[in-house]
């Protein structure tokens, strides 16, 4: 008896070792039981992390694999787990001579990356083109990138061309294949973006991308049968995104319905200028609305000068991050699949040293899985001054509370510091729970509270979650 006592345990370890090496060779999945969300084997996969979508202004190979190498560890180190690259960046562009000429320092490059994102324990998503013109669209700031493709000039001689013939699809199917070749059977590759904000490109026939986008959307997917593939639209800011939001998140073959959205003020949407807590939550829950059987990720978000004409100027004076915990908290609250995912990874995440934040987000849902709660976005209206957002679960309720006084304009433009908020409560009109408790996600802690129908809050700044265990 012992000694099957003794083999039953050593079986049982075996089989946890086994899954817990066998994990990162999984291929991350739409959840088979709720396609809100996604799962690794099984268990709720939760997309942490910012793009880190090139390496700015370096043009040596080795620093730009020390440059993935340190945000990868930073990140990793914070509990993130996901982020996005641009493999028509200069740097890894493998067609810098001509169409179907692979270069192999920019592929051993790409093969860097992946290795160190399995080191790290980051799932990559790769997007696969991002040029608007052929010639003629250098970088639109210094330590950007140039938009144009001009190692396609000869065979190419407008972007309607591009995306009309035949000729020119085979170009696009032909550096897939490429890179399928490669990559169609390492998990450590979430997923293909078609092309990075594809409705940026001047054609004359808006259509003609919408066409095309549902063609590749099928024939890409058919080299990735594992990996997820999607297109991105340009910045979620006016009438006219809207109605193209609607369209493409709806595509079938669209696997992901992502957004991209900026605090912007030369936006048309008035949300666009509204604190970071409301303009990331609008799009996602817009988007759970054209696809509600889809996952959904608010994939760039950020802020950003008039127009896009460059970062925003006040990312130096928020050095507590308040912008990157709002757009990380507010998306998962409403629904995503994942918190926010930032641009601008240099010039606010690593300049003002808040990787901190994504540890505090993993903190915060530790424990809470979406998909076996069959968790619910709640909205509660504001109670004394305070926005209530919530993922209602059938064994544990996960409550972020705002502060409505406490925003970038207060903070950023008004030099107001954020302040102490004592003696609130809140009734957000849920079963009493058994078990009460808070996690101030600005000072790490976690605090106990007292179960009621009425939720007296601790002393806080900002923003806390509540997480109520029936």
């Amino acid at each position: 008896m012992l000694y099957s006592l003794i083999r039953n345990v050593l079986v049982f370890t075996l089989l946890a070792l086994i899954e817990c090496v066998a994990q990162p060779n999984a291929f991350v999945r739409i959840s088979k039981t709720n396609p809100r969300y996604l799962e690794v084997s099984g268990k709720i996969f939760i997309p942490v992390g910012p793009n880190i979508c090139f390496a700015r202004s370096i043009t040596n190979g080795d620093s730009v694999l020390n440059y993935y190498d340190h945000y990868f560890g930073q990140l990793a180190k914070n509990g993130g787990n996901f982020t996005r690259i641009w493999l028509s960046a200069p740097m890894l562009e493998v067609e810098k001579q001509q169409p179907g000429q692979f270069d192999p320092k920019a592929e051993a490059l790409i093969d860097g990356l992946v290795k160190l994102g399995g080191k790290h324990g980051i799932r990559i998503k790769f997007c696969l083109e991002h040029f608007r013109k052929i010639t003629g669209s250098p970088a639109p700031f210094p330590s950007s990138v140039p938009f144009d493709k001009p190692v396609y000039a000869n065979q190419i001689s407008s972007m309607e061309d591009f995306y009309r013939t035949e000729t020119s699809k085979q170009l696009y199917l032909n550096r897939v294949a490429f890179f399928a070749r490669k990559y169609r059977d390492n998990p450590t590759v979430f997923g293909w973006e078609l092309w990075n904000e594809q409705n940026s490109v001047s054609v004359k026939d808006p259509d003609l991308l919408l066409s095309w986008t549902t063609e590749m959307l099928d024939k890409v997917k058919a080299q990735f049968p594992n990996q997820f593939v999607m297109q991105t639209l340009g910045s979620y800011d006016s009438p006219k995104q809207h109605e193209l939001y609607k369209t493409y998140s709806a595509l079938r073959s669209n696997e992901i319905a992502q957004a991209h959205r900026y605090l912007d003020k030369g936006a048309t949407l008035p949300i666009c200028q509204s604190p970071m807590d409301e303009l990331a939550s609008d799009a996602v829950t817009n988007l759970l609305t054209f696809a509600p059987g889809k996952p959904v990720l608010l994939s760039e978000v950020g802020a950003v000068e008039p127009h896009h004409a460059g970062p925003f100027k006040l990312y130096p004076k928020d050095t507590q991050g308040a912008l990157l915990h709002d757009l990380l908290f507010a998306p998962f609250f409403v629904g995503a699949a994942g918190p926010g995912q930032s641009w601008h990874w240099d010039y606010y995440i690593e300049k003002n040293n808040l990787w901190w934040h994504f540890a505090r987000f993993n903190e915060a849902i530790n424990g809470f899985d979406p998909v076996s709660e069959n968790a619910v976005p709640i909205r509660v209206a504001a109670q004394n001054d305070l926005k209530i957002y919530g993922l209602r679960g059938e064994k544990t309720t996960l409550i972020w509370v705002r502060d409505n006084a406490s925003n970038w304009k207060t903070e950023l433009e008004e030099n107001r510091p954020a302040e102490a908020i004592s003696g609130r409560s809140i009734k957000p009109g849920l079963p009493i729970s058994k078990k009460l408790s808070f996690y101030d996600p600005w000072t790490g802690k976690w605090t106990k509270g007292r179960p009621g129908e009425t939720i007296l809050l601790p002393t806080f700044s900002r923003s806390i979650v509540i997480k109520l265990e029936y």
